[in-house]
């Protein structure tokens, strides 16, 4: 029978062991981990869904709306956002995306813990994902995160700079 220890410790492989396997639900690989993401919950399934079919202005924009798509945050490290927003252009047939999506969008659980989800979102302002929104179903607020940090958004709703979204 398997220790406590063994069982909490982390699931050791490659990068190219990782994006051979499947994971149900997926998990995000980091610094030659397996590291699981929180999800599952009511409110978050359902914020989750707006914040993808909530535009019926997609094609207007030009962008496609994507659950959990695995992003190549790093050399060593795949993040998977609840939801990307990324440009309906050549980069949507990358198998696992290395084109900083225009916005990516974490979506908080009651198990998520501050330092872990500020990590994942520094992960993506690294790659170079210009808006980056946190949004949390059980308060019902949103943040933005750029290089000065997290802020709340005090207005009704979220936009992108310099565009109609």
């Amino acid at each position: 029978m398997p220790t406590l220890e063994a069982a909490v410790a982390p699931q050791l492989m490659t990068m190219d062991e990782y994006l051979r396997t499947s994971f149900r639900p997926d998990c995000d690989f980091v610094d030659d981990h397996i590291e699981e993401r929180n999800f599952g919950e009511y409110k978050h399934g359902f914020c989750k869904w707006k914040s993808g079919s909530g535009s019926a202005r997609r094609e207007q924009w030009n962008v496609r709306v994507v659950g959990e798509l695995r992003t190549r945050v790093a050399a060593d490290r795949i993040r998977i956002p609840d939801v990307s927003v990324v440009y309906d252009d050549a980069a949507t047939s990358e198998r696992v995306r290395v084109t900083a999506p225009l916005i990516a969008i974490e979506i908080l659980s009651p198990e998520d813990r501050l330092p872990r989800v500020l990590v994942r979102l520094e992960d993506f302002r690294k790659m170079g994902i210009q808006n980056i929104w946190l949004l949390d179903p059980e308060e019902r607020i949103a943040f933005t995160y750029t290089s000065s940090g997290l802020r709340q958004v005090e207005a009704s709703r979220i936009e992108v700079p310099e565009t109609p979204i």
